[in-house]
């Protein structure tokens, strides 16, 4: 297996704001929940996943939708992407996906203002009536890290300075 890459905490300070901003409360509830923050990992030997645990307990009705700050960063090699998923057992059993599909985290997103915080936004697409319930520290999402090309003739030089939408005009 190729080690391409490193999951770590963003700072507690980016994680208080990036929750208070999310969710409002106290600082000291937010900085609660960072310190009891896990970094992703693979359920078993063969798993391309890495389980991405929620950092609070919450409950999801049919059309509802939670952005979930995870506190953690992805580092990577440059010529990788980490790609997020819901958990598989979650999308089938509650229809759970996340709102823009598939999370693309490039390898430059980890050097962004925001430190590459994670975002990880979910609707409960439920078409039967199932109320999604999960307690904290419960994996939601999984993020597999793949290699990609550029074309030949690319010759892009501009630098990341952010996350949804900051690389368009």
């Amino acid at each position: 297996m190729n080690r391409i890459a490193k999951f770590e905490k963003v700072s507690k300070e980016r994680f208080i704001a990036d929750w208070m901003d999310t969710f409002g409360g106290d600082a000291g509830s937010a900085e609660t929940v960072y310190e009891s923050v896990k970094l992703p990992k693979r359920a078993t030997k063969g798993s391309a996943g890495y389980d991405f645990y929620s950092p609070l307990k919450f409950t999801l009705h049919p059309g509802e939708t939670i952005k979930i700050p995870t506190g953690i960063r992805a580092s990577m090699r440059e010529d990788y992407v980490l790609m997020c998923f819901p958990r598989s057992g979650l999308g089938f059993k509650f229809r759970l996906q996340l709102n823009n599909t598939v999370g693309i985290i490039d390898s430059d997103y980890y050097f962004s203002d925001n430190e590459g915080h994670i975002f990880i936004k979910l609707t409960n697409d439920s078409n039967e009536g199932k109320v999604l319930e999960l307690e904290a520290g419960t994996g939601f999402a999984q993020g597999i890290f793949l290699p990609f090309g550029i074309t030949e003739d690319d010759e892009v030089t501009e630098l990341r300075n952010g996350g949804f939408g900051s690389t368009t005009a």
